[in-house]
């Protein structure tokens, strides 16, 4: 699907779709519950349905109603061989993984399109390979290099080192499984944590769910095994990661006052309201130098902000973004150079001197969801209409963003 934006400014409210990322986490936690939770302010988009679909495997029975699903957990060693569609979300693959070899002793089959097969998957296959536990990862083989990935085996506690610089995404499934093992375990931090704020998440929602994690100032985080994961009701708060998009507008000229988040989230990126007021109070003759590797899934759309401010902006430190479900950091230079914005790619980071305005065109989102919200709110800022080639992308995390832009007096035209 191929959509046409006309330039215009938006108006009005607008409810923020729930936090993918703590539903994911609260999905999870319950699914692995003794009895029934309700997790209520759900939006059902491509990953979210991953992780649902994943946890069923496992045997948690889930019935989906409108916003909100009921889940009756399990938590009991299975045997059978189980296959788990992942989709095209990293999250749910590297959040279930662990949690698999915890309470399955079948062969566990992980399957998924897009770039997932190419998503680095070392920390868990080193793991595996030094518990003796089977690690095969056959996505290579394949002519699109969908993701099939088979595992088999026990994971056992113990000591973990990580790295620091990793996805946190590693460290958040171990913190899923290793309260279930038998003997206690702790994961060693090696080097400077970044995404601290998604730790922090996990950390919450496991607390929530009645298992205990001792967090020493992230260094270290000590584990006892054999606990247990409490049932409970649980609602979803708004995403900033998505409302960052309507921050951004807002920069833009935009007019929009979004409902549903919570002043006191631990959500790491609430920092994109940090970041514009900084762009605004700068003088245009400073260089503005940001830090992303704590909040890289809000950089393309604020790197958009970056384009149109008056002075020089550069955002370091977002190497990640290249293996996202495209390369976002090339994607956005790219799509806003096309654009007429002045951005380029600057080592693991961008260098962008800003315009008075961007120009129509046709662009593409890399079949990459935040690529094509982010070229969507460029629109508001564009003196022609633009053509986003692969609209559809934004299912995967939220799917009624095009029925929200035109509520808030957006002008669109699907080709």
């Amino acid at each position: 699907m191929d959509i046409k934006f006309s330039p215009t400014k938006l108006k009005g409210k607008v409810t923020v779709p729930p936090s993918k990322s703590i539903a994911h986490r609260a999905i999870i936690c319950a699914s692995l519950a003794e009895g029934k939770s309700v997790i209520s302010n759900l939006a059902y988009s491509d990953d979210i349905r991953a992780t649902l679909g994943c946890m069923r495997s496992l045997g948690a029975q889930i019935i989906e109603k409108d916003s909100c699903a009921e889940i009756i957990g399990c938590s009991t060693i299975g045997k059978s061989d189980v296959t788990f569609d992942c989709n095209e979300s990293g999250s749910t693959l590297r959040f279930v993984l662990p949690v698999a070899l915890m309470i399955n002793r079948g062969k566990n089959k992980f399957v998924g399109r897009g770039k997932l097969g190419e998503r680095p998957m070392d920390i868990y296959r080193d793991i595996c390979l030094d518990q003796g536990v089977y690690y095969c990862d056959k996505s290579s083989n394949n002519k699109n290099h969908y993701l099939d990935l088979e595992t088999q085996g026990e994971i056992k506690g113990g000591t973990f080192v990580i790295d620091g610089g990793v996805s946190s995404q590693f460290i958040t499934g171990l913190l899923f499984a290793l309260p279930l093992a038998e003997q206690d375990s702790e994961i060693v931090i090696k080097g400077t944590l970044q995404s601290v704020g998604y730790v922090d998440l996990t950390l919450s929602v496991l607390a929530d769910f009645g298992i205990s994690v001792e967090n020493y100032d992230y260094g270290k985080f000590v584990i006892k095994g054999k606990q247990k994961y409490s049932a409970r009701n649980y609602a979803v708060e708004g995403d900033y990661s998505q409302a960052a998009f309507y921050e951004v507008a807002n920069y833009l000229g935009s007019d929009i006052v979004g409902i549903g988040l919570r002043e006191d989230s631990l959500q790491g990126d609430k920092i994109i309201k940090v970041f514009l007021d900084k762009l605004k109070n700068a003088c245009s003759n400073e260089t503005l130098v940001f830090d992303g590797s704590d909040c890289p899934d809000i950089i393309p759309e604020f790197a958009l902000a970056c384009c149109l401010r008056e002075g020089s902006t550069k955002i370091v430190n977002v190497s990640r973004l290249r293996i996202k479900e495209c390369d976002r950091l090339a994607a956005t230079v790219c799509e806003l150079k096309k654009l007429g914005a002045d951005i380029r790619e600057d080592g693991d980071g961008m260098a962008i001197n800003g315009v008075g305005r961007l120009k129509g065109g046709e662009v593409s989102s890399h079949k990459d969801h935040r690529m094509a919200m982010t070229l969507a709110v460029a629109s508001t800022a564009a003196d022609g209409e633009i053509v986003l080639i692969d609209a559809e992308c934004v299912s995967k995390s939220y799917p009624n963003f095009y029925e929200h832009f035109v509520s808030l007096g957006g002008k669109i035209q699907i080709l």
